[in-house]
């Protein structure tokens, strides 16, 4: 792709993201009946492809529990409140009704609070005795000291997760987890991320990991943009990650899932994501407006809290619905944020594809008039794709 003069010392390529692009009907159609939008990874079969975001103001036991019921995964933070406290509801209560300007001073003291090694076993185990696949996610820094607690409680699938994860960490003060190492003396299988480039993609994926987390801050409640000033617009992100995957994929015979992290907040962005490049994705405010979501209409980051430099916000989100009406419906709004996967095989469908593996081969083109195209009047009276 050609490079953009910056400057004269300085080129970039143009990137994009999900509302610069549109999907490009195809000349078949099909019935959304004969549509699978199932996914598997490792031994693994889902019906949605979807995993919600390791955030606490969206995946408790409870929401993971049903979630798993629902068809996707849940991925529990085990460095979150769920294994600082016994009882983590009055905290979860105490955030909903902070005033915006005290919520991140008030946080970084809530989660100074010791994790809990027997808590993180325990709530493992929560989750497991209801019969869904239990996934659960740590940083980089404390996945050994947490392992044999994981361990205990029998995981199904681990995903070592922060704002970037790199394969080569280089520390002059601290032994820096090897994660090829690990992860091949590991039993279970391993999600790893985040990235956001081809490079940083496929050196991830030379590490075992089954899957690749694609996304640096595009979600609502991060500030990883602004504060640090990374980043890459999703759609190029994950389309640059999917290379990296037929590269691996010629190079071992090894088929590493690629999972778009962030930016999505309607049915149209889980389309894009998937006719980019993306096996599944993974999701955190569409959920935490969901009447289960313990965030009580609040969602935050895993690194609001951090205690020097957060990179993350409470945002409001209101509660629009069940786990199962913005998941898979009966929608009752029309804007695109209710029955997601709905609207993903919905697309599927009106393009043709049978399978997510097909529908990756979607035709897209650079589209930013498809926003604001004929949406004059939705904007003005704030309905519609103009909410």
């Amino acid at each position: 792709m050609a490079e953009i003069e910056i400057g004269i010392g300085k080129s970039g390529r143009r990137a994009y993201g999900f509302d610069d692009i549109a999907i490009v009907p195809s000349r078949r159609t099909r019935d959304p009946e004969d549509v699978d939008i199932s996914w598997e990874i490792d031994a693994f079969r889902f019906e949605l492809p979807f995993l919600a975001s390791a955030m606490d103001g969206v995946v408790s036991p409870a929401t993971a529990i049903e979630i798993g019921r629902l068809g996707g995964v849940g991925v529990l933070n085990l460095e979150g409140l769920w294994t600082r406290y016994e009882d983590p509801d009055p905290i979860f209560a105490e955030i909903a009704s902070l005033p915006s300007e005290k919520a991140t001073a008030r946080m970084q003291e809530v989660y100074q609070e010791p994790i809990k090694e027997s808590l993180v076993t325990e709530r493992i185990r929560q989750i497991k005795a209801e019969g869904v696949v239990v996934a659960a996610s740590v940083t980089p820094q404390r996945t050994q000291p947490l392992l044999r607690s994981i361990l205990a409680g029998e995981l199904d699938i681990l995903v070592i997760q922060g704002t970037v994860v790199s394969a080569e960490h280089v520390s002059r003060s601290d032994e820096p987890l090897n994660l090829k190492k690990f992860i091949r003396e590991l039993e279970i299988p391993v999600i790893v991320g985040g990235c956001a480039s081809y490079q940083a993609a496929l050196h991830l994926m030379r590490t075992g990991a089954v899957g690749v987390l694609v996304g640096v801050g595009p979600g609502n409640a991060c500030t990883t943009r602004a504060v640090l000033g990374l980043g890459v617009p999703q759609a190029t992100a994950i389309a640059d990650a999917a290379a990296a995957r037929m590269r691996h994929l010629d190079e071992t015979g090894v088929y590493v899932h690629v999972i778009a992290d962030g930016g999505m907040s309607k049915g149209g962005d889980v389309s894009k994501a998937i006719a980019v490049g993306a096996d599944a994705v993974m999701m955190g405010s569409p959920l935490a407006a969901a009447y289960e979501a313990p965030g009580r209409g609040f969602h935050w980051g895993m690194a609001t809290f951090h205690p020097t430099l957060p990179r993350g916000t409470r945002v409001r989100t209101d509660t629009r619905g069940s786990l199962k009406e913005i998941l898979v419906g009966p929608a009752h709004e029309n804007d695109g944020r209710m029955n997601l996967f709905g609207a993903l095989r919905t697309s599927m469908a009106t393009c043709g594809y049978e399978t997510i593996k097909e529908f990756q081969k979607a035709e897209v083109m650079v589209a930013p008039a498809l926003q604001t195209e004929g949406k004059a009047l939705q904007q003005a009276q704030h309905v519609g794709m103009g909410h």
